[in-house]
């Protein structure tokens, strides 16, 4: 699987997928409770993510769970701009986690280099002419509605497919918005409007998702599978209580070495150290398949 090339200067090249560690500057996260909420616990933790090895922080104010509700631009602003000011000024490559492109605006003033939209696009009309003036990378995942009501919206017939048109649409307005295909990374959304079911069967293919209905496509793929739901589901205990998202890490180490072979461009993980190890084997093995079939 492979794509139009994201430039970055500065990060590895694109022999091996790289690692995004994420920073929830948020009270009520999934993943972690609100631990790195407020703004030096939150640098704190984006500089020890990076000293870990994690190639890309991405620093978001608004929770995205499932149920959460919206929180103020404003708000957001607050919780972000000065996370992502202190990062980048210690030399990281940080990427935004938002759907506004007043907030995106404001991070990439700042320095951030990459917008990470849950919504891709489609919660703010004025991202897409932001990154078409900006040209910086863009992520677009597969969203079908806010947090408060997404997962009633979970509802498919083939997933695979439908998720990728509705990725190729997402494409489609942007780059005619004036977004360059070079600029685009595509995320299925996992989580996002989608059953545990749904989840597994769009990482079992990914080359697929990366090939949109687009003539610039293959696409590079971004995986946000860490800590979440499904992957708690699947092991849960004899009592079938579901494994808390902190207890889910080693599982996301093996998704991350699984998606890292199937070519996927990066992965978004909260603990960095084993996902950093499990990409730099994924690329040897990957690399050692190649010669074999030569």
């Amino acid at each position: 699987m492979s794509g139009p090339a994201v430039r970055l200067p500065g990060l590895p090249a694109a022999s091996r997928c790289l690692v995004m560690g994420v920073v929830n500057v948020t009270p009520d996260s999934f993943s972690d409770g609100g631990r790195w909420f407020g703004t030096t616990a939150a640098i704190a933790h984006g500089l020890q993510l990076a000293a870990e090895g994690a190639d890309i922080v991405d620093v978001g104010g608004e929770s995205t769970r499932p149920g959460a509700e919206r929180i103020t631009e404003a708000e957001e602003l607050a919780r972000t701009e000065p996370v992502v000011t202190a990062l980048v000024q210690s030399g990281i490559t940080v990427s935004v986690d938002t759907t506004r492109a007043v907030v995106a605006e404001r991070a990439l003033a700042v320095g951030a280099r990459i917008v990470n939209d849950v919504s891709g696009g489609l919660a703010d009309p004025a991202m897409a002419g932001l990154i078409a003036r900006t040209g910086v990378p863009y992520i677009v995942v597969h969203w079908r509605g806010p947090s408060a009501t997404m997962q009633e919206l979970a509802v498919y017939e083939d997933v695979v497919a439908e998720v990728r048109d509705e990725l190729s649409q997402r494409v489609a307005a942007l780059t005619a918005a004036g977004v360059r295909p070079t600029q685009l990374i595509i995320d299925p959304g996992l989580g996002f409007a989608k059953l545990p079911s749904h989840n597994w069967a769009l990482l079992a293919r990914l080359t697929a998702l990366a090939a949109l209905d687009h003539p610039a496509g293959p696409f590079p793929v971004l995986v946000g599978a860490s800590r979440k739901r499904f992957i708690g589901r699947l092991l849960a205990s004899g009592t079938g209580a579901p494994r808390p998202p902190l207890e889910c890490d080693d599982a996301t180490v093996a998704m991350t070495a699984l998606a890292a072979a199937a070519g996927a461009w990066c992965v978004r993980v909260h603990a960095v150290p084993g996902n950093a190890d499990a990409v730099r084997v994924a690329a040897r093995w990957n690399e050692e398949s190649v010669h074999e079939s030569a």
